[in-house]
């Protein structure tokens, strides 16, 4: 249906973006994008693995004087203002403690 892109399209596609957006959004358009898909990555990998985890059967029953599991935290990028979180942090701000 359409043809293979070449370096003019790719070029036009480019210039079109820039006038929309403005090329002061487009670093920091790119940095949310490139942390939205290390998190995803990130999740993805704790679903997987903690969908092995729960799968096998365990060989002995764990013992009473072992430690819980660390609580995972998601990571700031390098350069990013905000700190890491833990991921299972509340989101209710209205609960007084």
């Amino acid at each position: 249906m359409f043809g293979r892109l070449g370096a003019p399209e790719i070029i036009l596609i480019l210039v079109v973006i820039i006038l929309l957006f403005g090329a002061k959004k487009l670093p920091d358009m790119a940095r949310s994008l490139g942390k939205s898909a290390r998190i995803l990555k990130s999740e993805a990998k704790a679903m997987k693995t903690e969908g092995q985890d729960t799968g096998a059967a365990p060989a002995a029953p764990p013992a009473t004087d072992e430690q819980p599991p660390a609580q995972r935290t998601i990571q700031a990028a390098p350069g990013d203002v905000t700190s890491s979180r833990p991921v299972t942090e509340p989101t209710d701000s209205t609960t007084k403690r």
